[in-house]
């Protein structure tokens, strides 16, 4: 799956959850807020459209999904895109072998605001003096 708003808008987000409605929500929301959106419902199809080289801003993963779960999959993504910016959606209050990464994490459910201002945050260019 992959939708799109008009050329030159946004960030590209890649979008993770094994659950298509909230996946296809958040890609909706996203588009709304002027990003592209490209979606998976799976660790191994976010991994695939990692490989393809598709440029991909940052990364919004559940954190409870079957064969590969949110951090598993994070951790992978950062083995091929050092660096990526990663939002870890969960439910959770405390996620597993969260500890030692430096994701963020979106607590379930979210509204756009928080979703946005997360998305600001990791997308901010940083600056070095």
């Amino acid at each position: 799956m992959q939708t799109s708003p008009p050329k030159g808008h946004g960030a590209t987000i890649l979008v993770v959850d094994d659950d298509a409605l909230i996946a296809l929500n958040m890609v909706d929301v996203l588009i709304e807020l002027g990003h592209t959106a490209l979606g998976a419902f799976s660790g191994s199809q976010a991994l695939a459209l990692m490989q393809a080289e598709i440029d991909i801003s940052a990364l919004i993963t559940d954190y409870a999904m079957p064969g590969m779960n949110g951090i598993e999959l994070a951790s992978a993504a950062r083995r091929l895109r050092p660096g990526l910016p990663i939002l870890l959606a969960t439910g959770y209050d405390e996620v597993p072998d969260a500890a030692g990464h430096d994701f963020i994490q979106l607590k379930k459910p979210f509204h756009e605001a928080e979703l946005s201002g997360c998305l600001a945050q990791v997308l901010a260019p940083t600056t070095e003096i």
